[in-house]
């Protein structure tokens, strides 16, 4: 399987020494254009948005009332922070009826926040509550609309395993690699589906041939928790969106958290061979 491979410096490029790539190198495209970072961060930067933009990080759309309470303010505060967030572009708003219900403007943004989580001091654990709430989101949770965790590397790890994917191993090794890094999307690896496992996704209900436009098939994530990668793209959304409708994963009470329920942890040892320990 191919392996991600440092990158050689050249004589004139803009490297650094040894290869090392530069800020845009790692980040790609945007960072080369003109970009107002400190607008961006500025609407992060306030605890109470903060707080509202991790409860939409996993890609559900949720009205005022919830996110209020997530973030621990008042109806009118809450609403004068997402008009801040729906303006700043980071979160869309959506009417139905009487009601708004928001989520956030699409998977860079959820990509955005789990980077600067790496970087963020963390948060001290003052009670059993919190401390629970952290091993579950080490177990299995959503990053933006795919799974990701232990459940979610498990998962990419059997696709590569029955050759429904192709291309690599699944392992982030930091000293091999030229663009990845935890908490974001990878680049350096080119997975493929095969065909092999368009017929086993079709036994387990996923049409791969109506996978959502506009956005690469098959992706990855490294994730944060397990420095491996987890699936993303249209097949990994697709995907967890299988597995919730068949019943095999289940919304945790924290947001992000999901739980794999014992109709799922049977279905997917009968239908991938996908056994999770203990």
């Amino acid at each position: 399987m191919p392996k991600a491979s440092s990158a050689k410096g050249q004589p004139g490029d803009r490297k650094g020494q040894a290869g090392a790539p530069t800020g845009a190198d790692r980040q790609g495209e945007p960072l080369k254009r003109q970009t107002d970072i400190a607008r961006a961060a500025a609407l992060i930067a306030d605890p109470s948005r903060a707080r509202i933009l991790k409860c939409l990080a996993d890609g559900r759309a949720l009205p005022a009332s919830a996110l209020a309470g997530e973030a621990g303010v008042g109806a009118a505060t809450a609403s004068a922070h997402l008009a801040k967030l729906v303006e700043g572009e980071l979160v869309t708003v959506k009417e139905q009826g009487r009601h708004r219900y928001y989520r956030l403007a699409g998977p860079d943004v959820s990509a955005a926040l789990e980077s600067l989580a790496l970087i963020a001091p963390p948060l001290a654990i003052t009670s059993l509550k919190q401390s629970n709430r952290t091993n579950a989101l080490h177990r299995s949770r959503t990053c933006y609309d795919h799974l990701a965790g232990q459940l979610g590397v498990a998962l990419m790890r059997t696709l590569l395993e029955r050759h429904v994917l192709t291309g690599h191993d699944g392992i982030h090794r930091p000293k091999e690699a030229v663009r990845d890094r935890p908490s974001a999307y990878g680049r350096d690896i080119h997975y493929e589906l095969t065909d092999e496992g368009r017929v086993q996704l079709a036994e387990l209900g996923v049409d791969t041939d109506q996978l959502p436009p506009r956005r690469p098939a098959v992706r990855y994530c490294v994730d944060w928790s397990e420095h491996q990668h987890h699936l993303a793209g249209g097949l990994g959304a697709v995907l967890t969106a299988r597995l919730f409708d068949l019943g095999w994963v289940r919304w945790g009470a924290s947001p992000r958290v999901v739980h794999l329920t014992d109709e799922g942890a049977v279905g997917l040892e009968r239908s991938l061979g996908l056994v999770l320990s203990d």
